[in-house]
C-alpha cells in the first residue's frame, strides 16, 4: 500500500463533489477551518453544479477526481459531501494517474466506493473522515472531530478507546491485527459481485450507516455473509448507525440482536459503538493500514496513514 505524502502548511487542497451536490451554505462555512489549518484550497468543477441527484454528469465527476490527482500543485483531496453516484463511473477511472500521483484522499459515506477502488486498483491508503459540507460547515461539528485532521500533517499512531466517546460494547472478546477495510455498509453491500467488493480475508472490517432500520441492516449483512465475506476475517469494527430505530408500528429485532446474530459466532474480535460515521464526534482513520483491534480492552490502535 502506498502512503500519501503528509501535508504542510501552505499546501493547496482540492475540494470536489464526486457524488451528490453539497449544501453550499455549509460548504462555504467550512472553508475557514481549512484556513485555520494553514491550507489553501481550490474548487473542482463539480462544486457549484448540479445534475439531478448528482453534482454533475458522470464524465465530469470522473474527470474532477482524475484532474485533482494529476495536478502536482494539489497536495490532497477532501470531498465536500457524499450522497449518491460515485459507483456510476468508478470502473472508468484512470488508476494509472492515481498510482503515479498518490496523495491524500479524504471522505466517507458514498465515498466508500472510491476508497475501495483506490485501495484495490491503486494500492493507495485513503482516509475515512468528516467532510466539508456534510460536517465541518455545520454548528454540530465538534472539536474532537476537528482534531482528527492533524494526522495528515504528522505521521501519527492513532488510538481509539472510551476516552474519545463512551458507549463501546464488546460483542466478541479477543485481539487481532490486520488492515482496516470497509466503510458505509450500504455501499459495501452494493459492491458484492464486483471487483470493488471489500477484501475482508485477513483484514479488519469497518461498517457504519445512517437512516437504515434493523431489517435493512440485517439484509445487507446477510448479503455479505452469503458472499462469504465473513470467512477468514480477522475482526470487525462496528461504527455508528444513526437513526436506526425500527418503526414503532412493526415488530422488530433490535440492532444489537442483529449484530450478535451475524458476528457473535465468527470467533473473531468484534467491537461495537465506535464513533465512526454519520455522527459527532467522528473519529477519522486511514484505510488500508495495519491496525490492532482489542475487543477485550476495547481499544483500536492504527498505524500512520501518511509518510
Amino acid at each position: 500500500m502506498q502512503q500519501p505524502k503528509r501535508l504542510q502548511r501552505g499546501d493547496t487542497i482540492g475540494i470536489i463533489a464526486p457524488a451528490s451536490a453539497p449544501n453550499q451554505q455549509a460548504l462555504q462555512a467550512s472553508l475557514s477551518f481549512l484556513t485555520q489549518l494553514g491550507l489553501r484550497y481550490e474548487f473542482g468543477k463539480t462544486i457549484s453544479s448540479q445534475y439531478g441527484y448528482l453534482s454533475a454528469r458522470d464524465d465530469v465527476r470522473r474527470a474532477d477526481v482524475e484532474d485533482m490527482f494529476r495536478r502536482d500543485d494539489i497536495a490532497g483531496i477532501i470531498c465536500a459531501c457524499g450522497g449518491y453516484g460515485a459507483a456510476r463511473y468508478v470502473d472508468e477511472l484512470d488508476f494509472d494517474i492515481i498510482r503515479r500521483h498518490p496523495k491524500i484522499f479524504w471522505g466517507y459515506s458514498d465515498i466508500t466506493v472510491l476508497h475501495q477502488a483506490l485501495m484495490q486498483r491503486a494500492n493507495l491508503v485513503t482516509f475515512h473522515g468528516p467532510m466539508l459540507g456534510s460536517d465541518i460547515g455545520k454548528e454540530t461539528f465538534m472539536l474532537q472531530s476537528a482534531a482528527q485532521f492533524q494526522q495528515l500533517f504528522t505521521p501519527t499512531t492513532l488510538t481509539y478507546d472510551a476516552q474519545f466517546a463512551p458507549g463501546l460494547s464488546t460483542i466478541t472478546a479477543g485481539r487481532a491485527t490486520g488492515k482496516i477495510v470497509g466503510g458505509n455498509l450500504s455501499l459495501l453491500a452494493s459492491s458484492v459481485g464486483t471487483m470493488y467488493a471489500p477484501q475482508t480475508a485477513g483484514n479488519i472490517l469497518l461498517i457504519e450507516d445512517v437512516n437504515e432500520p434493523p431489517y435493512r441492516i440485517d439484509g445487507m449483512l446477510n448479503q455479505l455473509r452469503l458472499a462469504r465475506l465473513f470467512e477468514n476475517i480477522n475482526g470487525v469494527i462496528i461504527g455508528d448507525f444513526a437513526n436506526a430505530s425500527p418503526s414503532p408500528e412493526k415488530a422488530s429485532l433490535t440492532l444489537t440482536e442483529v449484530f450478535h446474530h451475524y458476528f457473535g459466532t465468527l470467533g473473531v474480535p468484534v467491537l461495537s459503538g465506535v464513533k465512526i460515521g454519520h455522527c459527532q464526534p467522528h473519529f477519522a482513520l486511514p484505510l488500508g493500514v495495519e491496525a490492532t483491534l482489542d475487543a477485550t480492552k476495547q481499544t483500536i490502535v492504527i498505524t500512520p496513514g501518511v509518510r
